[in-house]
């Protein structure tokens, strides 16, 4: 049974209002559509842990940079829909654009450090869009628990810091990153990738679980980054914005991983940019 769509902010709070008072739990997963089996794996996680869910689906223009990029972006309500008839989701918040930014809306909310590295260099103020939408949909939701996905590692610290210093009463947990057969990140941009297209970009993920073993087995980043640029752009990749390990909390460089440590990527394939990152196990003094 496909769940129903809200697009009003007080027909979402007169629902979950109903759930909140009847001392049930209640997690968000927050989306921009164009769903997929990743997504799918946090709604199941939502699902298995709280007695409701509401999945959002909002593009929100603050986060592009890119004009062409927001009028690119996949919008396929109706086939989301279906996709989460299959699961146990009660709510599908597809605000309108005024129940988010209404007019003469005039907040901006910035996270600095860990949103001002990696994308941060690259997307300026896309993280300031991010932590804006996500904190107004937590605040819309009332969600106890919030569930999103690792392939945007980032985008999960930022949101972490974020509620974490605003004292928003929400759990925010990142789940696996879900991979095609071919080993690619599952991504809402792979859809725009022809099929050569896809089958060179799922060259970057055994670059990145080689460099991986290989910092586990004592080597120095900066070499290995250089081999590994050198595969990419042979592989297809035709700007690789960066190649970096850095500690998990704090989004620092690092040149071994001595403390906990992802290995992150963006680069560019057929004029879609693909972002991925793999966890890079600790290495023993």
């Amino acid at each position: 049974m496909t769940a129903p769509i809200l697009r009003r902010l007080n027909d979402l709070r007169a629902e979950h209002g109903t759930w909140i008072r009847a001392g049930e739990s209640v997690a968000v997963v927050p989306t921009m559509g164009a769903l997929h089996a990743g997504h799918l794996s946090l709604v199941e996680a939502a699902c298995a842990a709280c007695d409701r869910v509401i999945v959002t689906i909002f593009v929100n223009p603050r986060q592009f940079n890119n004009a062409a990029d927001l009028a690119n972006y996949p919008r396929t309500e109706h086939e989301d829909a279906i996709k989460l008839a299959g699961l146990d989701v009660d709510v599908i918040y597809v605000p309108d654009g005024d129940q988010i930014y209404p007019d003469g809306y005039a907040t901006n909310v910035s996270v600095s450090g860990v949103a001002d590295v990696l994308d941060g260099e690259f997307r300026h103020g896309h993280f300031d869009g991010v932590a804006t939408v996500v904190a107004k949909l937590f605040l819309q939701t009332g969600a106890q628990k919030a569930y999103f996905g690792q392939k945007d590692f980032q985008q999960l610290m930022v949101v972490k810091r974020m509620a974490r210093d605003l004292d928003i009463p929400i759990e925010v947990i990142g789940c696996a990153t879900v991979r095609e057969a071919s080993g690619l990140a599952m991504s809402s941009r792979n859809l725009r990738l022809s099929p050569e297209g896809l089958e060179r970009a799922a060259k970057l993920y055994p670059v990145m679980q080689q460099v991986a073993a290989r910092l586990v087995g004592g080597e120095s980043f900066a070499p290995l980054a250089d081999e590994a640029r050198i595969k990419l752009q042979a592989a297809g990749f035709n700007d690789i914005e960066y190649f970096d390990l850095r500690c998990e909390e704090h989004l620092q460089l690092l040149d071994r991983p001595t403390r906990p440590a992802r290995l992150l990527v963006a680069a560019w394939m057929d004029g879609i940019r693909l972002i991925d990152n793999i966890e890079v196990d600790e290495l023993k003094a």
